[in-house]
């Protein structure tokens, strides 16, 4: 017999991390514990880490939601085996709880897997692959923002992602210039990422001038929803567009077949956590590669305990694309874990151990 915990945790930001959606200092993150009833030493941990004003399941009731899932699970005479657990999260959990399902997929996998915080056996958890990463610049005024790129750069990225619409256009445009004086693209690369900040009617004209820079992508140029609008703007635009929230809320194929055949973007980027788990990951990899659309895995703010299991998902594909998995420094409280990052990799140092004790269960 199967036996649940949960928990809420505040991670608190080093810093004000400024979006076009506004500024965070903080995030909730609810943790969910299960063991077998005659084994309660051996435990997998899962992370349902909902974004504010983002996420479907960020709602006041999420508690109740998530104790609603797990008293499902007290009814299973067996754990699932590793093949079928996706299938058996699904059959319990509501499609439009996505981060719930994400954290019951990964909680089930790593009791499966002997509850040493793996989902999966591959390189990365062995310490013998490292994924290359993005650096995230945050917005905020022009020196905050210009401190970070020289930090990222000293530390090593040769891939940074820049977060554009917050701030004035004619200030972004300087610090990207300001990047590109010292470095061409064949050096660094440049993402964007305007969260939906931009109008679709101003668009074009805003990512033409982006453009002169050698920009790599521009994700969510606009808000999600408005299909025709970014299908014209796929179609049109000087810099290659990634669909980012875009994909929030479509969880059938034929949904998913529908939103790619309709906008044709040339790229998208994968949240497990608010695209419905690793199941659902898969799926839209899968159509995306056979579109010939191009994909990275990007986390959702997580703790260590999510970025893991996304990290570990992730070097299944021994993809060479720069994912958006640099997240695990953002907070002073994090999980304490194996992961480290170095010279723009994320790595999973085996000499490290996990350090769970913040979690009262």
């Amino acid at each position: 017999m199967l036996k649940s915990a949960f928990l809420s945790y505040k991670l608190i930001f080093h810093f004000d991390a400024g979006t076009s959606r506004g500024v965070l200092k903080e995030k909730t993150s609810w943790f969910i514990k299960i063991w077998q009833k005659d084994q309660p030493e051996i435990f997998g941990i899962g992370e349902c880490g909902p974004l504010p004003n983002l996420s479907p399941d960020h709602e006041p009731h999420l508690a109740d939601s998530i104790q609603n899932v797990l008293a499902k699970i007290t009814d299973w005479s067996d754990l699932p085996g590793v093949e079928e657990i996706g299938a058996a999260v699904a059959s319990v959990v509501p499609s439009n709880l996505p981060a719930v399902t994400f954290a019951m997929e990964t909680a089930l996998l790593d009791l499966a897997l002997g509850g040493k915080r793996r989902i999966t056996e591959n390189d990365f958890v062995h310490g013998k692959y490292k994924i290359p990463i993005n650096g995230l610049i945050w917005m905020g005024n022009k020196d905050f923002m210009m401190q970070q790129i020289h930090d990222k750069l000293k530390e090593g990225y040769n891939c940074i992602k820049i977060k554009v619409g917050a701030v004035d256009l004619e200030s972004e445009l300087e610090i990207i210039k300001s990047i590109r004086k010292k470095f061409s693209p064949d050096t660094i690369t440049l993402r964007l990422d305007a969260n939906g900040a931009f109008e679709p009617g101003e668009a074009i004209s805003i990512l033409e001038r982006f453009s002169y820079y050698g920009i790599h992508s521009i994700e969510q140029p606009i808000l999600a929803g408005q299909r025709r609008a970014m299908q014209t703007l796929c179609r049109e635009s000087p810099i290659p567009v990634a669909l980012d929230e875009e994909l929030i809320g479509i969880t059938g194929l034929e949904q998913q077949e529908a939103l790619l055949d309709d906008i044709q973007p040339q790229y998208i980027i994968i949240k497990p956590t608010l695209v419905g788990g690793l199941s659902a990951s898969g799926q839209w990899i899968n159509l995306a590669e056979k579109n010939d659309i191009g994909w990275w895995i990007t986390s959702a703010l997580e703790s260590n305990i999510g970025l893991n299991a996304i990290a570990q998902y992730t070097a299944g594909y021994r993809t060479n694309m720069h994912q958006g998995l640099g997240t695990g420094q953002l907070y002073h409280n994090n999980i304490g874990s194996p992961l480290y990052i170095k010279e723009g990799y994320l790595g999973y140092n085996l000499a490290r151990d996990w350090n769970l004790s913040m979690l009262v269960f």
